[in-house]
């Protein structure tokens, strides 16, 4: 599993979970689906506010779509349909008016211009007569073969004079070939707009022979128009040239009318279907988009259009839309509202819902954490009871066997074996009783300032013997990492017993990795955590690539006597003994774990802060120094077997030994034997005077006398909260000849007496 980062804040999780720590931590999974409950309320009504607030808007939206696009489809289609009528009630007006051309063209045929100049009276009466009983027409006109005026149903006599050869449709006619024409003209007489369907006369001698002319009153369209329409602005409907003139247009335009460029989006629209049909978008020089459909009034080159702007069936969609507004915008408001009140009340009783969860997740952990407590001080007190009398034995066992193999000749190799089997198991029950005693945070420490970089960097070539070759090691030690206080040598079994767990995890071989760095649990992580105290600390993790764990089985990593490993591999004392140093050691410890993916196992120790001294080095075992020079040493102990023991070891050493059952023995010794240079008491001694009692006792009546104290239990009398006093001297029951006499040489040949 990849190492921590060194970052300030920690704890490392897994899976989105903190992975358990406390001893016997358990999940509420009751209360926490009773909490999540009440938030699933409050998420379903927020899901109803926000789609009674979103869904309104976008079922306005989609129908308001709908509905415009049915007006719009009616709205096109009435404009086709409206096209189609005025083209028809144009084509009307243009056949009928071909017919009178027809007429006088039958009147005029057998005479040429001088002939029709000179019958000027009688023609007029004809053309009045042709004309008579048309209201859509205005006049009529009879024109020569070069433009002047011979004849006018409304004016007589003409003006001789009067020239129409540059009016549009006579120079159509005498160009062209067509045989009728339409265009807008300024009248010669009236000066207004009219509309001129007009004809060629029959020709004579295979020339052209002149014009026939029926005018039209423009608002007899516009009074059709207007009907057609039933007056509404929104609509304009005009007939138009093919070369895009306006003959006719209503409303009726305020200025001149437009050049033949205005009407772009017709002609475009021609280009692609010259019979007709629609189209919409914007003309040239008009700034409104327009849906408009067009009409060829039969053969004639003028079309028949209706058009209507796109804000027009806007408007039309916003009226139709009103009475949606009026009923559904209320209704969409009331439920938004309720909504809104169910929501508020939902997170007020979610909320407390969630604080009566939290007070009865505090309530259980406080009684997890008071039942660790008490699971814990049993275990103590227990412990505590039998390891006093159990390290007494065991002090005495070692001494024989070790005796007892020192004396045994070559020649008996079959009982050396015996002897040295009975060591080896004497020892495990050492390291039993130890770990026991270190679980139940009972082990005396003796704290030391210390550089966590520098002491994982000194047990490097320790790590590499224990792991062998199939395993890589990685240190990554953190800059500028803050100092600590510990027990350097349970520190270094700390890390060495969770190196050899990475070990065993690894059996095909792998990767380990060793990193240090600051970290920060914060009040939220130590609210969630049994015996943790919020602030800085110094994070030392040990990471493998090994089998993992599953959760179940990290929540009791911790426990004695659990282990994952086969019979007679293992104890399940190794992080028990980790868990208990860390605790006694005012720390935290985490397990991060999943299965197939490694394990991470993180310390984390208190940051030291103020002065702190020179840190203490790795590796300060006591080696010894040489055998005693005629030093006196006192042994005060209340058990007849061990303190045997103890002065069997200390005559072997060379000491000149006295012996004391009690306290009070032993002061009056002291008082008749002044060569006595190093008192060495047990700590725990009948008749109402105890080891340190002793010691102060002793210090008092003999300036500069030296103190050796033993135990098998750390007694309150010298262990304080786990931690032993400053400047006492404390070797642990059961203590072997070598180790006592390090320590006896250490302590003798030390320039400063101990002040107890």
């Amino acid at each position: 599993m990849p190492p921590i980062e060194a970052d300030w804040r920690m704890p490392l999780r897994t899976g989105g979970r903190t992975a358990p720590q406390a001893l016997g931590e358990e999940a509420h999974i009751g209360p926490l689906k009773g909490r999540l409950a009440g938030w699933e309320t409050v998420r379903t009504l927020r899901f109803l506010l926000v789609c009674s607030i979103v869904l309104p808007p976008l079922a306005f939206a989609l129908g308001g779509y709908f509905v415009f696009a049915s007006i719009h489809g009616h709205a096109k289609a009435d404009l086709v349909r409206t096209a189609a009528v005025a083209e028809e009630h144009a084509a009307k007006v243009v056949e009928l008016n071909q017919l009178v051309i027809e007429r006088i063209n039958d009147l005029l045929a057998p005479y040429d211009d001088d002939a029709i100049r000179e019958r000027e009276p009688a023609f007029h009466q004809e053309l009045v007569q042709a004309i008579k009983g048309l209201p859509q027409v205005k006049s009529a006109w009879i024109l020569g073969s070069t433009g002047k005026l011979l004849v006018s149903a409304g004016v007589f006599p003409v003006d001789p004079s009067a020239d129409l050869s540059q009016r549009p449709y006579f120079k159509a006619l005498m160009e062209g070939g067509r045989r009728i024409d339409i265009s807008l003209v300024q009248g010669y007489a009236t000066h207004a707009f009219l509309v001129v369907v007009a004809g060629r006369r029959q020709e004579l001698r295979n020339r052209f022979g002149g014009v026939v002319a029926v005018v039209v009153a423009p608002g007899y369209f516009r009074s059709f128009y207007e009907k057609l329409v039933n007056g509404s602005p929104d609509f304009t409907v005009a007939l138009v040239r093919d070369d895009g003139a306006e003959l006719v247009r209503y409303p009726a335009p305020d200025s001149a009318l437009p050049a033949p460029g205005a009407a772009s989006l017709l002609m475009n629209a021609i280009a692609r279907n010259p019979q007709g049909g629609s189209v919409e978008g914007r003309a040239a020089g008009d700034a409104a988009t327009r849906i408009l459909a067009y009409q060829r009034i039969g053969n004639f080159p003028v079309y028949a259009t209706v058009s209507r702007t796109r804000a027009s069936i806007f408007w039309e969609w916003a009226d139709a839309m009103k009475g949606y507004l009026y009923f559904r915008v209320p209704v969409a408001i009331g439920v938004m509202l309720l909504c809104l009140m169910a929501l508020r009340k939902a997170r007020s009783e979610a909320a407390a819902l969630a604080r009566a969860h939290e007070a009865i997740e505090q309530r259980d952990a406080a009684e997890m954490a008071l039942r660790q407590a008490h699971k814990m001080e049993a275990l103590g007190q227990l412990t505590g009871g039998v390891a006093h009398d159990f390290n007494n034995l065991l002090t005495v066992i070692l001494w024989n066997l070790e005796a007892l193999r020192r004396r045994l000749p070559p020649e008996l190799a079959d009982m050396a074996r015996l002897a040295d089997a009975a060591m080896e198991g004497a020892r495990r029950a050492v390291t039993l009783v130890r770990r026991l005693l270190a679980f139940s945070r009972r082990q005396p420490l003796a704290p030391k300032p210390i550089d966590p970089n520098r002491l994982v960097a000194g047990m490097s070539e320790l790590l590499h013997s224990t792991l062998g070759e199939s395993i890589a090691i990685e240190t990554m030690l953190a800059g500028g990492i803050w100092r600590i206080s510990a027990d350097v040598t349970e520190l270094e079994n700390t890390l060495l017993n969770l190196v050899i767990n990475a070990r065993d995890a690894m059996r095909g071989g792998g990767k380990l990795t060793i990193e240090t760095a600051n970290a920060l649990l914060d009040e939220a992580y130590a609210a969630a955590h049994a015996e943790v105290t919020a602030g800085q600390y110094v994070a030392i993790s040990v990471s493998d690539t090994g089998l993992g764990m599953t959760r179940e089985v990290a929540a009791k990593a911790f426990e004695p006597f659990f282990t994952t490993k086969d019979v007679g591999q293992g104890t399940g004392l190794g992080l028990s003994q980790v868990y208990g140093f860390i605790k006694q050691s005012g720390g935290h410890v985490q397990i991060s774990s999943e299965p197939g993916a490694g394990t991470t196992v993180t310390l984390y120790l208190p940051r030291l802060l103020g002065a702190a001294g020179e840190a203490a080095q790795p590796h300060a075992a006591l080696t010894p120094v040489g055998r005693a020079r005629g030093e006196t040493i006192l042994v005060v102990e209340d058990d007849a077997a061990v303190r045997a023991a103890a002065i069997e070891m200390l005559r072997e050493l060379g000491y000149r030994v006295l012996e004391a059952a009690d306290g009070r023995a032993a002061l009056r010794l002291l008082e008749a034997e002044p060569e006595v240079t190093l008192l060495f008491t047990d700590v725990g001694l009948p008749g109402g005077l105890n080891g340190r009692q002793l010691a102060r006792e002793a210090q008092r009546r003999r300036t500069g006398l030296k103190v050796l104290f033993t135990t098998g239990y750390a007694r309150d009398a010298i262990v304080h909260q786990g931690r032993l006093e400053a400047g006492v001297e404390l070797i642990v029951k059961p203590f072997t000849s070598a180790g006592l006499g390090a320590k006896l040489r250490h302590l003798l040949e030390s320039d400063a007496s101990t002040q107890a």
